[in-house]
């Protein structure tokens, strides 16, 4: 129980650390998305390689081609999810990435045969519903930053379903080292169309890269206390966060629809977490 109450504890300060990476990114203007991305994954790759050399562990990996596609996924996530921050209330926006979970449901039961249970389907159903709530669908060009959001979700957990493959074949630090390094490295033929920023921009751009590194580390120590399963409804502390943060720094209180949509998808997330403990009473 206290291991269990540590992993809880990781986990709603990995949140924290989420949102407030998340409300960086807003804050630091309107400099190009994929410079946003280069400072956001810069500094996870100074720090992750930091750690491989002192452990004296290899940079090669095991099993490249899925690195690859598993780095690849995670940067289009990052750049998606970047590009709908500035242009969503930050709430809308962080909850619409936060479908990577339903995501994950979906493409391990087409890719990795993995079955989704009654209760899952359900879970999948409300949080689509919240979806519709939140985009608000026009049927024009408004409706394109919710769908961009909602594909970053997408892209991340087709990322984190190649890493469910990979744990069983590369360490944990070479996974964040390829990530980190190939969206660092993507960056560089951006550079022509980067913009210089301000101190306080470079600032708050440092701290996106310092809040993300401080997140996964915090998560992934979580992992290390407590099962996945009994984890997964505490990353949802990320919305009710960053609803707080967008009230304070951009009185961005959320329309009848959105908070709604909100609802709808923790409504979902709960299902589908009561699903894994219905699973190990089961067991």
């Amino acid at each position: 129980m206290e291991n269990r109450n540590k992993g809880i504890t990781l986990m709603i300060l990995s949140s924290l650390f989420f949102a407030l990476m998340a409300a960086a990114v807003k804050l630091s203007g309107d400099l190009p998305t994929m410079e946003k991305v280069f400072f956001r994954n810069i500094v996870g790759l100074a720090f992750t390689s930091y750690l491989i050399f002192k452990s004296k562990k290899s940079f090669v990996g095991t099993n490249k081609r899925y690195l690859f596609y598993r780095s690849l996924f995670g940067l289009l996530g990052v750049f998606l999810y970047f590009f709908a921050i500035d242009r969503l209330p930050l709430a809308d926006a962080v909850v619409l990435n936060q479908m990577n979970p339903f995501f994950v449901l979906l493409l391990a039961a087409f890719f990795l045969k993995e079955k989704i249970r009654k209760l899952q389907f359900s879970a999948i159903l409300l949080a689509l519903m919240g979806v519709v709530f939140i985009v608000k669908p026009q049927f024009n060009l408004t409706v394109v930053p919710a769908l961009v959001g909602l594909s970053s979700a997408f892209f991340a957990a087709a990322a984190y379903t190649i890493i469910r493959h990979l744990r069983l074949t590369d360490d944990p630090l070479i996974i964040v080292f390829y990530f980190t390094g190939l969206s660092t490295i993507s960056a560089i033929p951006f550079f022509g169309q980067f913009t210089m920023p301000s101190v306080n921009q470079f600032l708050t751009l440092l701290a996106v890269g310092i809040f993300a590194t401080i997140a996964q580390f915090l998560m992934t120590y979580a992992y290390r206390y407590a099962e996945a399963g009994d984890l997964s409804i505490y990353s949802y502390g990320n919305t009710l966060f960053s609803i707080f943060i967008g009230i304070v720094i951009w009185r961005e209180v959320p329309d009848i629809f959105s908070l709604m949509g909100i609802l709808l998808i923790l409504m979902g997330a709960y299902v589908n977490y009561r699903s894994y403990g219905l699973l190990k009473e089961t067991e």
